[in-house]
């Protein structure tokens, strides 16, 4: 069993580890276990974020976008800015993938703070 610091940082870390490796890495097998640790990190990520929400299942409105792709459109954004940064070395490239970043990131956060609901406590 892990102690909980090192436990809620390992989804954050795998993404780190895939995201640095594929900028850093030559190999194309390489590339493709950086894209496999990335994925896999983020889909601990979603599991715990949609295992902790709090609000009624009911209440939460429903998208035009399948819940698999809402869910992974963040890290989606933040892979695709590593691999345009990484492959396609223009300037323009590089400002759409600090457009990318900075819009997944701005998801996350958003997200972050729709998961801190309170239960309302009754007392009776």
């Amino acid at each position: 069993m892990l102690i909980k610091p090192i436990y809620e940082l390992l989804p954050f870390t795998y993404m780190a580890i895939g995201g640095l490796s594929l900028l850093y890495l030559e190999p194309k097998y390489a590339i493709a276990a950086a894209i496999l640790v990335y994925i896999l990190g983020a889909r601990i990520y979603i599991l715990r974020s949609n295992n902790r929400r709090t609000d009624l299942r009911r209440k939460r409105k429903q998208g035009l976008m399948p819940s698999a792709v809402y869910n992974y459109l963040p890290f989606i954004c933040i892979l695709a800015a590593s691999a345009l940064y990484r492959f396609v070395p223009k300037d323009s490239s590089a400002l759409i993938a600090i457009c990318l970043l900075t819009y997944a990131i701005y998801i996350l956060m958003r997200r972050a703070s729709y998961r801190n609901h309170r239960v309302p406590v009754s007392s009776f």
